[in-house]
Formats: structure tokens, C-alpha cells, sequence
């Protein structure tokens, strides 16, 4: 979307399904929110499953109250117009990293990962052989722990 244009944030609204992620490409601005907690309230009523924006939102407190997942580059208190331009379902890029309609979004407290679509299903083999070896290696340590502690207790 356009710098200080978030029509196109309520195109993708009605475009979206329970469950998706709402991605923005607001070109890392940093001046004019996206969108408040009246459009993330209307997000969650959806069913939509969170929003990342390569941008800023405002209205953070209300926001919090909703306990819906907003990543963003930070707030402001100005809003956006309206002038209607901008596309939906679309290649993008947020932060640097291609964004494909369909892709896998995943976000915690430290931050996002995009995992592309044709990707999927070898990344989380990968990822539940990473969660597999790292039960592996702490059991390991609390075996010895104790071991540790029987000879030394």
C-alpha cells in the first residue's frame, strides 16, 4: 500500500478468511498508522489469526486490551487517508523478506519468520528434528545432574 493510505488494509479485511495472517507492506513508514484498535477489533471478529506490518499502528493501549498478535514497527498517533489505492494478495516484501500470498507466518515475542509455502513441509520436519534433539540434550543433562548430585550429594 502507498505511504498514508490504509484503504487497501480494508480491501484485504473483507478478502480474508478465518485464520489468516494480514501481512502490510507500508513501506516501513513510520509517520501514519495502518491501523487503530478499531480496525484490529474488527480483525479479530473476523477470525483473522494476527497482523504484521512493515509499519507502524496506533492506539497500542486498546490494542493490548483486544489481546490480539499485532507485530510492527513501533506507534504513532497519526492516521491514515483513504484515497483507495493499493493491492491485496500480492508478492511483498516486509522488513526485507518476500512475503507470497499462502506463505506461513509465524511470530512470537521475539519476532516473525516468513516460511514460504513450497517450503513447508521440509522446514518443519527440520524444526521437530531441532525440537526432538534439544529434548534429547536436556534430558541428557538432567540425567547427569542427578547423577552428578548422587555421587557429590
Amino acid at each position: 500500500m502507498p505511504v498514508g493510505d490504509n484503504l487497501a488494509v480494508h480491501k484485504a479485511l473483507r478478502a480474508s478468511k478465518p485464520g489468516d495472517v494480514l501481512v502490510v507492506d507500508a513501506k516501513g513508514n513510520e509517520y501514519r498508522a495502518i491501523a487503530g484498535d478499531f480496525v484490529v477489533g474488527m480483525m479479530k471478529t473476523l477470525g483473522i489469526a494476527g497482523l504484521v506490518v512493515d509499519g507502524v499502528v496506533r492506539d497500542v493501549a486498546g490494542i493490548k486490551e483486544l489481546d490480539f498478535p499485532v507485530f510492527s514497527r513501533g506507534t504513532t498517533v497519526a492516521a491514515s487517508g483513504k484515497a483507495g489505492v493499493g493491492e491485496v494478495n500480492v508478492p511483498i516484501s516486509v522488513g526485507g523478506a518476500p512475503v507470497h500470498p499462502g506463505d506461513i507466518i509465524v511470530g512470537d515475542v521475539d519476532g516473525v519468520v516468513v516460511i514460504p509455502q513450497a517450503l513447508e513441509e521440509e522446514i518443519l520436519t527440520k524444526a521437530l528434528d531441532k525440537i526432538k534433539e534439544g529434548r534429547r540434550k536436556r534430558s541428557k543433562n538432567i540425567r547427569k545432574q542427578r547423577s552428578d548430585h548422587q555421587i557429590f550429594g
